[in-house]
């Protein structure tokens, strides 16, 4: 597809739009945003696991986007990107941007112990050799991971879309806007207050370092008592914490409560879980797939294609991202 820059000066270029096969069915949806076309490629694993990529159009010159989702098996999904981005180099695209929906090892952003990695720093590396010029990715764990990326990252945001669907079915109740530990209090106010000022609370746990995703105990801090309370992450992984969350709100007199999260990674037992718990309803986006087993009718699924469309355009057209968040930026 030839798309023109609306930019006065800016010689005429080519938009194309790369996909892995993690998520088909987003860059799919992204496309028709565009109103562009996915650029054929043939993708297939050989017998030892080797992944193989070749595209079946010239993308020489091209300001190429190429888009995975990171889903499990995230090791073969990451490998996948990379060898695609690398194609993309050595068949001279012009300039390469990796849409990442959701960042793989994001958790991994820090050393809490001694002789640990920073994974995902190392994966920024990766993206950088294999030869993307920038990324653009929606809520990563912590925003200053952006600094891992040694070049251009346009860190988009799922929260004025998710906070859209809560005003809009929640409104007249009483909310309070509840963060899952201590660490999400920032993202709560925020959410509080783009939703009217409503009140906040966290839940206050302690963690084995030895035990991954098991949480000791918590309580909650502040006031829930007869509120509607909206419980707001960056993911649900396998459902622990936002699961013990919505019984401890519900224990101390919440009237009810809604989970919220960017991405539905739905680890291990997580869909048992969700359906088992006594929460209104949970609100996820579509950046990683949510496969049609592990929906159930409590759940609603938002589309981040329309967002993450916007961003390509302006990305394209040497816009600005930030006026997707601020009109006057």
């Amino acid at each position: 597809m030839t798309m023109v820059s609306g930019k006065p000066g800016i010689a005429k270029r080519q938009l194309i739009l790369l996909s892995g096969r993690a998520h088909p069915e987003l860059a799919e949806a992204v496309a028709k945003h565009l109103g562009a076309a996915i650029t054929p490629q043939a993708a297939y694993d050989f017998a030892n696991g080797e992944i193989f990529v070749r595209f079946e159009e010239s993308v020489r010159g091209a300001d190429a986007f190429v888009m995975q989702s990171h889903s499990a098996p995230i090791n073969d999904w990451l490998i996948e990107q990379l060898l695609m981005v690398d194609a993309l180099k050595r068949a001279s695209a012009k300039r390469i941007t990796a849409v990442v929906p959701s960042f793989p090892y994001a958790r991994q952003d820090r050393k809490y112990a001694g002789r640990e990695p920073i994974s995902a720093r190392l994966v920024a590396n990766m993206f950088k050799t294999a030869g993307a010029d920038r990324i653009v990715t929606v809520d990563l764990h912590t925003a200053q991971a952006q600094g891992f990326f040694d070049g251009p990252v346009d860190h988009l945001h799922a929260m004025w879309l998710l906070t859209d669907h809560v005003r809009a079915r929640y409104q007249g109740e009483d909310l309070a806007i509840v963060s899952p530990d201590a660490g999400r209090t920032r993202l709560a106010e925020k959410w509080a207050d783009l939703l009217g000022g409503c009140p906040i609370a966290f839940i206050h746990k302690t963690r084995d370092p030895l035990r991954p995703n098991e949480v000791m105990a918590n309580r909650v801090v502040g006031d829930v008592e007869g509120r509607t309370c909206v419980v707001v992450d960056d993911m649900i992984d396998t459902a622990l914490t936002s699961t013990g969350a919505a019984r401890q709100l519900l224990e101390q007199g919440a009237k009810d409560v809604v989970l919220v999260a960017t991405h539905g990674v739905l680890s291990a037992d997580a869909y048992e879980r969700l359906v088992a718990s006594k929460a209104r309803e949970v609100i996820l986006t579509d950046t990683l797939p949510i496969p049609h087993e592990k929906r159930f009718p409590g759940l609603t699924v938002l589309s981040i294609a329309p967002l993450l469309a916007r961003a390509i355009q302006e990305v394209f057209e040497d816009g600005s991202v930030t006026s997707l968040f601020d009109g006057n930026a």
